[in-house]
């Protein structure tokens, strides 16, 4: 990709904003950056990439749009910005910064996107390929923007993403060499407004591939095995529930791999360190990945019997008095926050609300099923998953102020075996930076009860 010269606009300088800026440095394009904070909140940022830029434009957005000939946006920008409309009737190149990296580098991109696990899977399938001897880097929405990795790959580098739908809104030429939806259900419709268009964001990833291509789908889940028909790639299922004719599936508890006719047994189910249904799901499909690679059996059951899951993601951080925490600030939609909640025992005190994107709440406090006993919410949403718990006579609700009274109003509230979850089931942006903030914060504000 020539940039010599090229008048970049880079809008938005969160996480991927100032490797991008160090990439486009690179390549010697003339770049301008662009983010609706003042100077004072990105005051770090543009002290990593002093030098770098020829302009930088803060507090509003640009008017003069003729003059760039590619604007990169950041996944936290949304697509629909007058500006950006401006743009697309004047022909601009509008790409993200995965797509950037993806025409910068080499290797293989393996693609991993789902409204939930997405995180597990990709680090689970990126152990494998390192235990398998692959020269992988495990990127994306996982925390590592591809672009930071691009100009260190290689013609055998494996590049395990973790691919989120703002990051596909703006891709164009991006495919996967093997691509993965894991499951889709209701969320970002603040965002994507409606279903169809959330589903149609998810299914780009699959947009380029042909028939040389692997995509891999859960069958048990209506919307993405639908999504089968879409495809030009060949498809290749998971399901924890049926046998499947090809495919990697579950079979006397025992996780197995059948493609053109042949069989083989993994491991057992009970052999995975990570517990629960949904971290069963994502074992499959991490499967699936290693399989189409070639990485040996004993590899992949090696990995799945020690990988001990991720931070933030139904993380156990101990026990006060006989009292256990966990930390699932990775549950950032009433469905992750349902799977949190069904993969650990009862009695539960649980910790929810945050950010509004638009999610209905009903099934989440259904799901509590007699194991939740208590309900502590803060947060934009607190007041409306409170309605939403009593309309299904779900009485014992606090509504409390910040992160540390939501931790020591559960802990009084607690006895002797039961487990305190933070598991909000929204987004984390109304009261902190991103999720990973707010689970360090939990575990911040456990470990000060502890002392105390």
């Amino acid at each position: 990709m020539i940039l010599k010269d090229k008048n970049v606009l880079v809008v938005g300088m969160a996480k991927s904003g100032i490797p991008t800026v160090k990439a486009l440095s690179k390549l010697d394009a003339k770049i301008t950056i662009n983010d609706i904070k003042s100077r004072d909140k990105l005051k770090d940022i543009l002290n990593e990439i002093e030098g770098l830029c020829d302009n930088i434009i803060l507090g509003f957005h640009p008017e003069k749009i003729e003059i760039y000939d590619l604007i990169i946006l950041s996944p936290g920008v949304p697509t629909d910005l007058p500006f950006l409309k401006k743009a697309e009737e004047e022909n601009k190149m509008i790409i993200g910064e995965l797509e950037l990296a993806y025409r910068l580098s080499k290797g293989k991109y393996l693609a991993i996107t789902g409204t939930n696990g997405k995180t597990t899977t990709t680090a689970l399938t990126g152990e494998i390929c390192r235990n398998g001897g692959l020269e992988t880097f495990v990127v994306g929405n996982i925390g590592l923007p591809a672009i930071s990795k691009a100009f260190k790959t290689t013609d055998d580098t494996v590049l395990v993403t973790e691919v989120s739908s703002f990051q596909l809104e703006t891709i164009d030429t991006f495919k996967p060499k093997i691509s993965a939806i894991l499951n889709i259900t209701p969320d970002h419709l603040n965002r994507h407004k409606t279903m169809k268009n959330y589903i149609d964001a998810k299914a780009k990833i699959f947009m380029n591939q042909d028939k040389n291509d692997i995509l891999i789908l859960n069958y048990d889940n209506d919307i993405t095995r639908k999504l089968a028909d879409r495809a030009r790639s060949r498809v290749l299922f998971f399901s924890r529930n049926e046998i499947l004719e090809e495919g990697v599936y579950l079979e006397d508890n025992n996780i197995v791999v059948k493609i053109n006719n042949h069989k083989e047994i993994i491991c057992n189910a009970n052999d995975i360190y990570i517990s629960g249904k949904h971290n069963l799901e994502n074992a499959l499909a991490a499967v699936a990945f290693a399989t189409n690679l070639g990485i040996k059996r004993e590899v992949i059951k090696y990995t799945l019997m020690n990988f001990k899951g991720v931070e933030h993601r139904t993380e156990y951080i101990g026990s006060i008095n006989g009292i256990k925490f966990y930390n699932d600030s990775k549950g950032t939609n009433p469905d992750a926050s349902i799977k949190a909640v069904e993969g650990l025992e009862a009695p539960l005190i649980l910790i929810a609300g945050g950010m509004d994107k638009g999610s209905c709440f009903d099934e989440f406090v259904r799901s509590f099923n007699n194991k939740v006993k208590e309900l502590i919410l803060l947060g934009e949403t607190a007041l409306k998953i409170k309605q939403t718990a009593e309309k299904y006579g779900f009485k014992n609700v606090s509504i409390v102020e910040n992160m540390e009274e939501a931790v020591n109003k559960a802990y009084k509230k607690a006895e002797e075996n039961d487990t305190i979850l933070l598991s909000p089931a929204c987004a984390s942006w109304d009261m902190y930076e991103s999720y990973e903030v707010r689970g360090r914060h939990f575990k911040e504000c456990v470990e000060k009860l502890r002392r105390s």
